[in-house]
This record gives structure tokens, C-alpha cells and sequence, in this order.
């Protein structure tokens, strides 16, 4: 395994230290929501006939296949300011199924990384679940699991996205990574938060049993949570703090707080910015007494090329379709987030 040393004085320039005394190796970790990544044919289980060839987005194999190539593209680049290999793990969310993980692992912007993935059939009626792609050149997976979010005990009977648990160890280190996709806000916010804090409450108990079993175990959760970082299911039920100093080992750091506070976001609503795409990670990626993988920093994945550049959408995120259900070769009406590990030589 070759992992690229790379002196934080020229990657990560907001650190101070002597270059030359201290070298580090960094780690890239990034989440997506592709919007509507589906593939072509027709899954009798599933609505997803609007994007069939004959649906109302006219979902056709050369849309399809430009789609891959878009998504690709980002995955591309994503992370390769800091780290030239791109990002160790990927989150993923709104994609239907593994023959669209296949597809595009197999693109030729990224064929080269030889990624693989983690995936499971998902209850969503439409047919998106989440999924984590990984270089297996740093991740070896040892474990996975859909853990569903049982909509039906809060009195609802549409099924949502089931949250992707992956345990593995990443460049020599166990991690414990949860991918999420919470409920969106489908009938207005306060008639579906209830499955916003089912969701946030699976998650919480996965924590706390992970954290129970080991106060070292490292977490990573991410996800498209539907929900601000300053929300009832982040702030209270995950408990998630917005400062390193306010974190122990055994909560979860969520660098999103702040920069939502600034006004950035992943996603924009009728004119107003929301970060709803967020990463966040166990204090023991903070304060780990192994001296192995921490938090560094953590970056909204906002370049030129994924916004629109003209027209009443300018600064937008370029979504792959407009307003009209028309493809406008875009890439998603999110911004891709990534956050970085660093690990002394």
C-alpha cells in the first residue's frame, strides 16, 4: 500500500508547522447526493418510471450515460487539491441500484482508483438508497449492513432510505462509517420531522453502541440529512458539537455548525441556502491517544465547473435537469462536501 506523504506546508496551508520536521499523510473522505442517479430499465418494484426512457424526464441510455460521466467527473476531482489520489471513501446518496455503482466505477475519469463499493436494496418506494464507494488501496471493509429506519412505529407508512453501517480499517486504522439519507420534507417540515428524529435516533444508538463498546472506536457519519446543522435532530438527539474543545472522545464533532452560521450551504431552497450534505466524526478522530488517523478540515466541494455560471439559477448548483424536466447536463442540485484525515509520518 502506498500512501502519498505530503508536507502540510503546501496542502493544507492554513496549518503552521515546519515542512521539513513534520510530514504528514493525508486521507480524503467525501459524500454526495447524485440527485436521481438512476439507471434505464424498469424495476417492477419500484416507481421509478419517470426516469425510464419513455418517463417524463425522457431518462434515455445517452442521458444515462452523460450522467455517468458528469458524477465521474466530480469524483474525479473532488479532494484533489489536498490529495492527488482523490477521495479513500465516498457516501453516497439518491442512486437506484448496483448497476449504477458498476457503471460508474468503471467510468475512465476514476477506473484507474479501482473502486468498489457497499450497497444494499433499499425499502425507498422510488427505488434511491445510499451507497459508499472505497479505494481499496486504503479501505478494507470488514463488515456492512442496511440498518432500517422503521417509519411504521411513529404511524407512518411510507418506507424512507435505510442507514449503510461499514466497518473497516482504513490505512491501518478501524473505522466505523454510517451513511445516511433522512426523510425528506415531503408534506412541509413539520409533518415529516418526526422521521427526520427516527432517523437521527437509529444513528444515535448506533453511536452509543459503538461508543459503548470502545470510547476509541472511530466514527464518520454522513449524509444527506435533510435537515440543517442546527436542527432538533442534530443538535439534540445526536448531541452533535460545533466546537473541538466542547467534544469528548465519545461525542460527535460536526465542523458544518459554524460554516452553516456563515451563510454557506450545500443545497439552495427557494432562494435560501441550506447545508443539509454534512460530515461529521467521533471525538476520537479529534483526541486519539494512537497517534493514528484526526480530523483536520473539512471543505464544501463548491468549484466553478458544478454551478451555473448564467441565467436566473446563476451560482446555483448546475442540476442535472431544469425546471421543465429537460437534461441540462448538469451534475446534481447539491454540492459535494469532503472532509480531510491527516496522520503523522
Amino acid at each position: 500500500m502506498r500512501i502519498l506523504f505530503i508536507s502540510l506546508l503546501f496542502v493544507l496551508s492554513s496549518m503552521r508547522t515546519n515542512a521539513q520536521a513534520t510530514q504528514y499523510k493525508v486521507l480524503a473522505v467525501g459524500f454526495y447526493n447524485c440527485e436521481n442517479f438512476f439507471d434505464t430499465l424498469d424495476d417492477p418494484n419500484k416507481k421509478d418510471e419517470d426516469f425510464l426512457p419513455k418517463g417524463e424526464y425522457h431518462y434515455t441510455s445517452e442521458v444515462y450515460h452523460q450522467k455517468l460521466h458528469n458524477i465521474a467527473t466530480v469524483f474525479q476531482k473532488l479532494g484533489t487539491d489536498v490529495t492527488p489520489d482523490g477521495p479513500a471513501i465516498i457516501g453516497m446518496a439518491e442512486l437506484e441500484n448496483d448497476n449504477v455503482l458498476k457503471d460508474l466505477i468503471a467510468q475512465p475519469e476514476i477506473a484507474d482508483r479501482h473502486y468498489k463499493y457497499e450497497w444494499f436494496y433499499t425499502s425507498d418506494e422510488r427505488g434511491i438508497s445510499t451507497a459508499m464507494l472505497y479505494n481499496p488501496k486504503y479501505l478494507k471493509v470488514l463488515h456492512s449492513e442496511a440498518i432500517k429506519v422503521p417509519m411504521e412505529s411513529i404511524g407512518q407508512t411510507r418506507p424512507t432510505r435505510d442507514v449503510l453501517y461499514v466497518c473497516g480499517i482504513l490505512a491501518g486504522d478501524t473505522v466505523h462509517i454510517i451513511v445516511n439519507h433522512w426523510p425528506s420534507k415531503s408534506g412541509g417540515e413539520a409533518a415529516s420531522a418526526p422521521g427526520r428524529r427516527l432517523a437521527a435516533t437509529i444513528d444515535k444508538h448506533l453511536v452509543d453502541s459503538l461508543t459503548k463498546a470502545d470510547p476509541n472506536n472511530k466514527i464518520i457519519l454522513m449524509g444527506d440529512l435533510n435537515d440543517n446543522p442546527t436542527s432538533e435532530g442534530v443538535i439534540d438527539v445526536l448531541q452533535a458539537k460545533s466546537e473541538k474543545k466542547e467534544t469528548g472522545l465519545s461525542d460527535l464533532y460536526n465542523p458544518w455548525i459554524n460554516m452553516y452560521k456563515r451563510g454557506l450551504g450545500t443545497e439552495n431552497y427557494q432562494g435560501e441556502w441550506n447545508l443539509i450534505d454534512q460530515i461529521m466524526v467521533s471525538g476520537s478522530l479529534l483526541k486519539n491517544p494512537n497517534n493514528k488517523w484526526k480530523f483536520y478540515n473539512a471543505e464544501i466541494f463548491n468549484k466553478d465547473f458544478l454551478i451555473n455560471q448564467m441565467g436566473k439559477d446563476k451560482g446555483l448548483p448546475h442540476r442535472s435537469f431544469t425546471i421543465n424536466k429537460k437534461w441540462d447536463n448538469g451534475f446534481s442540485d447539491h454540492f459535494p462536501v469532503v472532509m480531510y484525515l491527516v496522520e503523522k509520518k
